[in-house]
């Protein structure tokens, strides 16, 4: 009895520690940051805050070892397609995140949504995916790209704007964000003007300006598109007759910063802000402030809040994150408290939030920054959700 019970009672104990070995085996996730290139600025603040976010979860997911694996898009859709492959084929990713621009989004979804790996969006939100393309892998975590746009455009017709000169950079988020803008706003569009991708001289733009004489101009010029573009219209004297309004993508902190004082008095709209009085959204700024010295831009808030709600989707699963079918209904329930506020995703897996007006000035201790003013949309979704099929 005991020669034949002994290799039974060895072969079951070989076969727990073999499940507890799988069951160990961490959560895997891609980040491709855009750590050069254009999109350099919101890449390294969106690493700062994914490394905040593994430090304050003990590199854990969900309360489960996790392994995030970094690599460098150059804001090269070519090079991010290749590494989301190389993240698929040899790292065995169980879910993606990272990339700041639009056109990266669109070139490395069809190969995530192939091999069945979640893209927590914690930046870009092209129109492609929130429409016709939506696909159940995709999560728009931060907002669609023409959103805060139309909550520019509403502010603006609700201050009675006459007259808008339009500008950004031709690739998919400069239409989106152009067309978001249009759609709600009442007056007349002047000029409907796009530029290359990491242009930085706008004399040829700032003359056209000058010849139009709008009462304002809206523009989307993330990065150092955005920095000296306001340097140069502060510069020529426009800022006295014109208003400017943008996004958070030209109006955070490291904007802020690079330009100095001609910023102040820039409006932006924006779906967060650091000055959000929710608790969850106070800690994350606070935790921030507190490990690199300066406020966190939007860009940041994002992708901290992507890692946030992995961590809330891996915890609800318990840690099974080969069920997909569940991963997926994890990640749409969305049970993390959100650094914005409410929140909450729609049918095509994008978000329903407030928008909230901002504008640049200098705080009780001198500081240059954004002081919230109105929320000009609340619980607001995306012009393209009819046009989902899920």
């Amino acid at each position: 009895m005991k020669s034949s019970f002994f290799p039974t009672a060895l072969a079951a104990l070989a076969l727990s520690f073999g499940l507890n070995a799988q069951a160990a085996d961490p959560v895997k996730v891609g980040l491709a940051l855009d750590l050069s290139g254009p999109f350099a600025v919101g890449g390294a603040e969106a690493r700062d805050a994914i490394n905040l976010a593994i430090k304050l979860l003990d590199n854990k997911l969900g309360g489960y070892p996790a392994e995030f694996i970094q690599a460098d898009t150059a804001g090269s859709p070519d090079q991010a397609r290749q590494i989301v492959q190389r993240f698929v084929q040899r790292d065995n990713i169980d879910f993606f995140t990272g990339p700041v621009p639009s056109n990266i989004a669109l070139a490395v979804g069809p190969v995530l949504f192939g091999a069945k790996v979640p893209y927590i969006s914690s930046n870009p939100g092209p129109s492609q995916y929130a429409g016709e393309q939506c696909n159940p892998y995709f999560f728009g975590l931060s907002y669609q790209n023409d959103t805060w746009d139309e909550a520019a455009g509403q502010w603006a017709s609700d201050q009675k704007v006459k007259s808008a000169f339009l500008i950004a950079p031709n690739y998919p988020a400069g239409r989106d964000h152009l067309g978001g803008f249009k759609r709600t706003y009442k007056g007349e569009i002047v000029a409907e003007v796009y530029g290359k991708v990491g242009q930085i001289d706008y004399a040829a733009e700032l003359a056209q300006i000058r010849a139009a004489k709008p009462a304002a101009v809206f523009f989307f010029l993330p990065g150092a598109m955005g920095i000296n573009f306001i340097k140069q219209f502060v510069a020529a004297g426009l800022s006295k007759d014109v208003r400017l309004i943008t996004g958070p993508a030209s109006a955070e902190e490291d904007t802020i910063a690079a330009v100095g004082e001609p910023i102040l008095g820039l409006y932006s709209t924006s779906p967060w802000s650091h000055d959000l009085p929710n608790a969850a959204n106070q800690k994350f700024v606070s935790e921030f402030r507190k490990a690199y010295g300066r406020y966190p831009t939007f860009y940041a808030a994002h992708a901290y809040e992507a890692i946030m709600a992995m961590d809330a989707a891996v915890k609800d699963v318990k840690g099974k994150v080969d069920d997909k079918e569940a991963v997926l209904k994890a990640l749409k329930a969305a049970n993390f408290a959100s650094i914005k506020g409410s929140f909450k995703y729609g049918n095509n897996q994008f978000p329903i939030q407030d928008y909230y007006l901002r504008v640049i000035e200098k705080n009780k201790d001198g500081v240059l920054t954004n002081k919230t003013l109105s929320t000009p949309l609340k619980s607001y979704r995306d012009a393209y959700y009819s046009q989902c099929k899920m």
